[in-house]
């Protein structure tokens, strides 16, 4: 597993997606197993940010292995991810709110 590690407590990034199911907004942050849920995608996009930045300063302070900056997510959300970025998706993927990548020094 040490060869997969790429994030470490001074850089990195982290790739997140806000996406509907049903009738609910979710937002993964993938690297961190993050999972935040609710009825408004922006509520839901703040909550996640907020998520993440207490969860990067806890690993900070606590000095945490660089494993827990560099989780497997689950197959479903990798898949919503990709799919997010491929070209032109927005029309086929409307229930996509918002994806991407954040750095670890702007958390």
């Amino acid at each position: 597993m040490s060869k997969d590690i790429k994030n470490t407590l001074k850089n990195g990034q982290v790739r997140f997606v806000i996406f509907k199911k049903g009738s609910n907004w979710y937002g993964v942050a993938l690297e961190f197993n993050i999972v935040e849920a609710g009825k408004d995608p922006n509520v839901v996009l703040f909550n996640l940010m907020e998520a993440m930045t207490g969860y990067v300063e806890c690993a900070i302070k606590n000095n945490v292995h660089p494993s827990m900056l560099n989780q497997k997510a689950d197959k479903e959300y990798e898949k919503i991810w990709e799919q997010s970025y491929k070209k032109n998706q927005k029309a086929i993927l409307p229930h996509i709110f918002m994806s991407g990548q954040k750095a670890l020094a702007t958390i």
